[in-house]
């Protein structure tokens, strides 16, 4: 293969041009020089680190065609439709395409018209591909995602390990591996299984300063979560992810019920209405997306402002991937786990359910969400750890254990009470009940299981009407934490004490817990919001008007409105409020082919607010 020498000034230059960027951020200009030279590649950056970008320039700087290997159809088409709004010649290749359409792409490729070609896997064993390919020029190809060539990733996909023979066919095309997840052993996997040879490994700091992470411990309720995403702006979008079916469509039924437009989305839906309800939440139309983990890969949309966990996520991996959907745009966005105790005994439950040779991994991957769900520790530093990376420093100021840090106090005689109660119940019931029904024997209920059970004849009946159902429920998921108490998923999440709590009630144990947490708050604190880089001093009345137009431009564009412009670009607009096309040029975000297209309709709506605000002051 002939390299071509491209000079920094030349790199700079096309960076501007096409993507609008007057800088580099971190890692992307040393990977986009190693590209250049020729060499394998593997590089691994965070959601939202831009490493699309980090393979789309150098395709525009170097003759041939890059090809990239991607895993679904959504998004490829977010990319090309990205590509062609800023002018970049690329095209893809799916079987979503008609024969018309799929002919008119393949003469232009045979014309050497695209610059980027998107396929995916599969279609590399299709007969008489790898012919095409050698007529193309292949300048370089590109496997994004490429954990998912790795059995040891948190998202395997067999169809990947197609991708191995093209090095074969290929012997001297550069070969570059991208994602924005994966441990040490998946990383020298995907090294191995692709035939990296001699690559340039960048790993870039796992950091999403943009992200602050909260796990919510407080009841968990439908209508805490109403509560939680009614207190954000309209115009927010975010994702809820559920454990099951159900829940995904119960949380839409819910959200939808409270005037918050939701929708389900889950592998029990067929593959037409999926497709629908992604292209809606894409392009704005709905606000929120209640799904199980089938949803996320395929999303590119930037202006995800919030991810929410309502069940147990698989792995500390898998959360990581889906939290850093939210916030691409590098805004300050919102992670939140709303935790409940009986999850993870039903996760438990399901872990020892599985194969033998897939518990132990199954096993180790949930005490490690356990240890992040419990810890008091910066939610930050516990994440980056997971992956080897040390946090610099020992406080993040964003994610709830630093914004809102909990004390610990003693609680060995209410800890008693409870310790004390759930053994009289159990020994009175001879198989034991739910925590609620111990909560109930406590306070002093009357109820119609204690009436006919006769626990209001338990010693322990009453001892605790001092405190609230709340205050109890609290102990009892510390105690939970603490290993004093275990639920059993298998039969309704009965209580009982485990030996080390009845050590602990015969030796009346010193018992210390952690004060409970408020409920999220409405929006972030200031030092939150500074931590993450937010700079809320912008126009919101003119940003408003932007996003309309945008979304205006996107509709007649058939494009979804992220594409047209993010809304980090938006709120500089709102920020700066440019009256010049030189103006609105300087705005990192905006190229020379955008300015073309849109710049006029921007300045005309920037102008028409301005003079209105302008008259309404005099």
């Amino acid at each position: 293969m002939t390299l071509m020498v491209v000079q920094t000034a030349e790199v700079r230059e096309a960076l501007e041009r096409w993507f609008g960027f007057h800088t580099f951020r971190p890692s992307q200009e040393a990977i986009v020089r190693d590209v250049l030279d020729g060499r394998d590649v593997f590089a691994l950056l965070p959601t939202g680190g831009g490493k699309s970008l980090c393979y789309q320039l150098p395709a525009v700087l170097t003759p041939g065609l890059t090809v990239v290997i991607s895993p679904l159809i959504a998004l490829m088409k977010d990319q090309v439709d990205a590509l062609d709004t800023a002018g970049v010649p690329a095209t893809a290749l799916n079987s979503s395409l008609a024969w018309p359409e799929l002919r008119r792409r393949l003469d232009g490729l045979e014309r050497g018209d695209y610059k980027l070609l998107y396929v995916a896997p599969e279609r590399l064993t299709l007969p008489g591909f790898s012919d095409d390919l050698e007529r193309w020029n292949v300048a370089r190809f590109v496997v994004d995602e490429a954990h998912c060539i790795s059995e040891w990733g948190h998202d395997f996909r067999p169809e990947y390990r197609r991708i191995a023979p093209l090095r074969e066919r290929f012997p001297t095309v550069p070969f570059c591996a991208f994602t924005a997840t994966a441990t040490a052993r998946v990383r020298d996997d995907v090294v191995a299984q692709l035939g990296l040879r001699r690559p340039a490994v960048h790993v870039a700091s796992f950091d999403r300063a943009n992200l602050g992470y909260r796990v919510v411990h407080a009841p968990r309720t439908a209508d805490a979560l109403v509560k939680w995403i009614a207190a954000r702006p309209d115009d927010e979008a975010g994702i809820v992810y559920a454990g099951s079916r159900a829940n995904s469509d119960k949380l839409a039924d819910v959200l939808n019920a409270a005037g918050i437009p939701a929708l389900a989305y889950h592998a029990g839906l067929d593959s037409a209405t999926r497709a629908r309800r992604q292209e809606a939440f894409i392009r704005d139309d709905v606000r929120v997306m209640c799904a199980t983990i089938a949803f996320g890969m395929g999303i590119d949309k930037s202006n995800v402002r919030f991810v929410v966990h309502w069940d147990v996520p698989r792995s500390l991996e898998g959360y990581y991937q889906e939290t850093g959907r939210a916030g691409r745009d590098g805004l300050p966005a919102e992670c939140a786990w709303f935790f409940a105790y009986g999850d993870i005994a039903r996760v438990e439950r399901f872990v020892e359910e599985k194969p033998e040779g897939e518990r132990a991994a199954a096993r180790e991957q949930l005490e490690r969400v356990k240890r992040y769900a419990y810890s008091n520790e910066c939610r930050r530093r516990e994440l980056l750890a997971y992956f080897g990376e040390t946090y610099p420093h020992e406080h993040c100021g964003n994610c709830d254990n630093c914004v809102q840090p909990r004390a610990s106090f003693d609680a060995t005689l209410d800890a008693q009470k409870l310790l004390s109660c759930v053994y009289r119940v159990r020994e009175a019931h001879g198989y034991g009940v739910g925590i609620a029904h111990v909560i109930d024997v406590l306070v002093g209920a009357k109820t119609e299981k204690i009436d006919r059970w006769f626990h209001d004849r338990l010693s322990t009946y009453g001892i605790g009407k001092d405190r609230d159902r709340r205050t109890w429920r609290h102990l009892a998921d510390e105690l939970l934490r603490l290993g004093l108490l275990e639920q059993d998923a298998a039969r309704h999440n009965v209580v009982s004490l485990t030996d080390a709590g009845k050590r602990a009630l015969a030796q009346r144990t010193p018992i210390t817990v952690r004060e409970a947490v408020a409920q999220a708050p409405a929006r972030r604190g200031r030092t939150v919001a500074a931590a993450a880089g937010g700079d809320e001093a912008y126009d919101r009345e003119l940003f408003a008007v932007l996003r309309a137009l945008r979304r205006e431009i996107a509709a007649e564009r058939d494009v979804p409105p992220y594409v047209v412009f993010s809304d980090a670009v938006l709120r500089a607009m709102a920020r700066e409020v440019p009256r010049t096309p030189a103006q609105l040029r300087s705005i990192s975000g905006v190229g020379e082919k955008k300015l073309a297209d849109f710049g006029t309709r921007f300045l005309e709506a920037i102008a028409v607010l301005r003079q209105a605000q302008d008259d309404t002051v005099h």
